[in-house]
């Protein structure tokens, strides 16, 4: 606390100082050169093109859709003129791993039609006596929309995908609509038979499928869920909101989507005691397929350096239009790819020591097949010898060849993309995201570097009109990017990357909130070009700087460091005043820690002299606390002093996309359900304490240790449930003790 006062104090006169108006500042890390080669490039309006390319397709996993796009972005790098572009593909069939992730069969759609069979059922109806009969059988035979003024369609899959829940399976339904309120309890269905029926719910299909088909017998689902809870939550009864069934229930059914006016409606006309007809027509279903993955390089110079890798990364699936989540990612690190291959081939940058490389996955589980499997590449690459190695000067062909990719051995930090382009309509907040406690790493002060010089400009472009590097798009906005510094969140494929089975440190650039984010509305109008040239930017900037990065960085390196940590001290700092009369000695213990770790994370990329790296820790201890402070006394339990590692198997976080390892395992050896699980802290819940647990699970730590740290990063917790938790790892074969 004293040292934190005392620096915090210096550093506010620094700041007022600051405030003075002075020549422009120059930019960090980067010759001036460098960064003037990269602003003058890089261009919004050609992200926003392929953007709007890649958001006329509906990309789910393994589906029609998400291949189109893939091919677009790698015919896109081909044409940009980038080395090794290839499309990964990683058998998925539901039964094949990749670490904790159970693979997805492919799921593609045909078609989904929600009519309303009564709308129209009164004297005043155009259509003749028996029209209902005639509309159900002329669905049957295929004739979809030919009757259209005699019924109302509620949900149209061709115009818009959105309406029908992922992993739907076939149907031809005709059946009353029951509104079951929420439908995820079993009290929701009492006293209503919904054997059969189509059943009104308020939560998202998937909770609520084994419930109402498996257990009640329900012919299908017509949901409205709403979108993630924002400040905007509910106020336009017009999104409709991405739905899905779970993957791998036994209980096989459809779901359609609905907007909550049209929810209304059904609603209250059930209320008055009409009886609702619809008729759900649907040809869809999983079947086995592939992750697909296109990825591309841009190769270093060094001959051994670059066999280290600096990559880009992003998450390619979606529902269409799918514009902020994710294809704005994705363009933007298509445009960083483009930029850099364009300026290193021209000689406006040197080339860089380390390779850089470029990955468009699908989120999370295709991140976790690229780390853990082996793929099967679809390429246009031209026929190769006994060794995988392509014959110079020969025709290019599609050849299908196995491939290993040591990817994590070969990986020395990722740039990660998720969400960068929401404009004004979107109420989007950009962020640079921080990595986990349990990985500091000092790539996270470099992109704040970038950011924070992007502020600079572009607040005082946006103030006065004139600015060095405005860094704005003319087709959009003008507006100041304000960045956020962010502490760790979850969500994405950087959970991967950082789990503790890779510890591949991510910088992380992400919009939130969004009031579209998973909705119709998510739409390429909502995207502004200013926006994603900025990601683009920090993005391009950071991982060339790290690209090249070599020991004489290393001073304006630690200038940096110790610039970004005085915000990060700063959020320190209210956590301390929100714990109040809890003791605060583990989160001085904590930063010590994490600044040594801070400070050794250099030495992954270019020798540090010890006596610098002495110096700097020092220097940023100082900002946190005065003394090591005292142990706490929290080894209460026996079992706190108990130390764990974690063992080879299962790679990646527990938690992944579309299902749950310790759920599934847990269920399995009879495990319950850890408190841990459902636990709500100061500044994160459950799903953050397990994942950090995990992370910090090795034989260096004791449980009592590990507990003092989560509580450091996410608020205090109970020990016993850390214990409990760490205890359930062990039963289902996570963790293992270790003396």
């Amino acid at each position: 606390m004293r040292g934190f006062v005392r620096v915090a104090l210096a550093w506010m006169g620094a700041a007022l100082a600051l405030a003075v108006p002075t020549r422009a500042q120059k930019p960090p890390l980067l010759p001036e050169k460098d960064v003037a080669a990269l602003a003058n490039e890089l261009s919004g309006e050609t992200a926003k093109r392929n953007l709007e390319g890649i958001a006329r397709f509906h990309r789910q996993r393994g589906s029609r859709g998400f291949h189109e796009a893939a091919e677009l972005v790698a015919e896109r790098l081909r044409a940009y003129g980038l080395s090794d572009v290839a499309l990964l593909q990683f058998p998925a069939d539901g039964k094949i791993f990749y670490g904790s992730q159970r693979s997805r069969p492919g799921w593609d759609a045909e078609v989904g039609d929600l009519t309303d069979l009564t709308q129209f059922a009164d004297n005043s109806s155009p259509c003749k006596k028996g029209w209902q009969e005639t509309v159900e059988k002329a669905h049957k035979e295929g004739m979809v929309g030919v009757l259209i003024v005699c019924f109302n369609v509620l949900a149209n899959y061709q115009s818009q995908p959105i309406v029908l829940a992922e992993d739907s399976e076939s149907a031809d339904v005709a059946a009353d609509l029951v509104d079951v309120g929420q439908g995820t309890k079993e009290s929701d269905y009492a006293g209503k038979d919904v054997r059969d029926k189509i059943v009104l719910v308020s939560a998202q299909p998937g909770a609520v499928q084994d419930l109402a088909v498996g257990k009640f017998g329900a012919a299908g689902i017509v949901s409205f869920a709403q979108n993630q809870k924002t400040a905007w939550w509910g106020e336009d009864e017009n999104l409709i909101r991405w739905g899905h069934l779970e993957t791998f229930s036994v209980n096989k059914t459809f779901a359609f989507m609905v907007s909550l006016k049209t929810a209304r409606g059904l609603r209250e006309r059930l209320a008055k005691g009409e009886k609702i007809r619809l008729h759900a027509m649907v040809k869809a279903g999983q079947h086995p397929g592939n992750y697909e993955v296109v990825t591309a390089t841009i190769p270093g110079a060094d001959p051994k350096l670059k066999e280290e890798e600096i990559a880009f990364s992003c998450h390619l699936d979606h529902q269409r239009p799918g514009a902020n989540d994710n294809a704005s990612g994705c363009v933007t690190i298509l445009e960083v790819a483009r930029t850099l291959q364009k300026l290193i081939s021209e000689g406006k940058l040197a080339r860089p020591a380390r390779t850089i490389r470029f990955i468009f996955p699908p989120e999370i589980e295709g991140t976790l097949a690229l780390l853990t499997g082996r793929a099967q590449v679809i390429a246009e690459l031209g026929p190769v010898d006994s060794k995988g190695e392509v014959i110079p000067g020969a025709d290019k062909i599609h050849t299908p060849i196995s491939l290993t990719l040591e990817f994590p051995k070969k990986i020395k930090a990722v740039v990660h993309m998720d969400m960068v382009g929401g404009g004004p309509e979107t109420k989007a907040v950009f962020h640079v995201t921080r990595g986990p406690m349990s990985l500091p790493n000092f790539v996270h002060d470099v992109a704040w570097a970038f950011a924070e010089f992007v502020n600079e400009e572009s607040y005082k472009f946006a103030a006065t009109g004139k600015a060095e590097y405005p860094l704005v798009a003319p087709e959009g906005g003008k507006e100041p990017l304000r960045a956020e510094y962010s502490a760790f969140t979850m969500g994405s494929d950087h959970d991967v990357y950082q789990d503790s089975s890779f510890g591949i440190p991510v910088i992380y650039l992400n919009d939130w909130p969004d009031r579209y984010i998973h909705t119709n509305f998510d739409t390429a109008a909502n995207i502004d070009p200013t926006k994603m040239k900025r990601a683009a930017f920090i993005g391009a900037a950071s991982g060339y700087f790290l690209a090249g990065m070599s020991a004489k960085d290393v001073p304006t390196l630690l200038s940096a460091i110790e610039s970004s940590e005085f915000r990060h001290a700063s959020i320190f700092q209210r956590h301390r005043n929100e714990l109040a009369s809890h003791s605060t000695d583990e989160m001085n213990r904590s930063q010590l820690r994490i600044n040594k770790e801070l400070v050794e994370s250099i030495s992954r990329f270019a020798v540090v002299p010890g006596e610098l790296k002495s110096k700097m820790r020092e220097r940023l201890n100082a900002l946190y606390v005065g003394d090591e402070g005292v142990p706490l006394k929290t080894q209460v339990l026996v079992e706190a002093s108990q130390g764990y590692s974690r063992k080879a198997e299962p790679k990646g976080p527990l938690a992944v996309f579309g299902y749950d390892y310790f759920a599934d395992h847990a269920k399995a050896t009879g495990v319950a359900t850890p408190k841990l699980l459902s636990y709500e802290g100061l500044w994160g819940g459950g799903e953050e304490y397990a994942y950090e647990v995990l992370n910090l699970a090795n034989a260096k730590r004791p449980a009592w240790q590990i507990c003092d740290e989560v509580s450091a990063e996410y608020g205090p917790v109970p020990l016993e449930m850390v214990v409990e938790y760490l205890k359930a790892l062990e039963e289902i074969g996570v963790i293992e003790q270790v003396k």
